[in-house]
């Protein structure tokens, strides 16, 4: 089954000839920050900002920046939704497809912690729809809100050593000298 890819709700088309003199920035509109939340399953993206500079390589893009927003997440525990605060730095290469691979006497360089290549195809790439994954990336699934304690003692879970009862009692003695 194979179906046209969705259109990006962050879609910031970047033509990669030539490139922008100075940093891009890219700041979601309330419609885009509604329709980011409802993909990523939060309760709202309240801010989102990224400043990205865009280097001319041999045969890619390099794109490095910072990425910062605001959102509303569901606790892992409780379900309550709590703020949280996103600054991620940017560090992704637009490699144009079709490219022939490089040969075995060509030097690639590639640095200690390399970076996330994304294919693009044509005269220009979509730097919004990387930044909208940078952002997906950067949400913790399992996020703890400030009344998860509460949520776990109201479900009657308790913390690794704080168990109750004859069995926690019995082996409570065993640990002791």
């Amino acid at each position: 089954m194979s179906g046209a890819i969705p259109p990006s709700e962050l879609s910031r088309m970047i033509k990669s000839r030539p490139l922008a003199g100075g940093p891009v920035v890219i700041e979601a509109s309330a419609e885009e920050r509604a329709a980011l939340a409802a993909r990523f399953g939060l309760g709202a993206v309240e801010a989102l900002r990224a400043e990205v500079s865009l280097e001319q390589r041999p045969r890619a893009i390099r794109a490095t920046g910072r990425l910062r927003a605001a959102i509303q997440q569901s606790c892992a525990i409780s379900g309550e939704d709590f703020p949280v605060a996103i600054d991620e730095p940017i560090d992704l290469r637009f490699v144009e497809e079709g490219q022939r691979p490089a040969t075995e006497a060509e030097e690639i360089e590639l640095e200690a912690d390399d970076c996330d290549e994304i294919g693009f195809s044509g005269e220009m790439f979509d730097l919004g729809e990387a930044v909208a994954q940078t952002l997906g990336l950067a949400i913790d699934p399992y996020a703890e809100g400030p009344n998860a304690d509460a949520a776990r003692k109201a479900a009657g879970i308790v913390q690794e050593g704080e168990q109750l009862g004859p069995l926690a009692d019995l082996l409570a003695g065993l640990k002791k000298p």
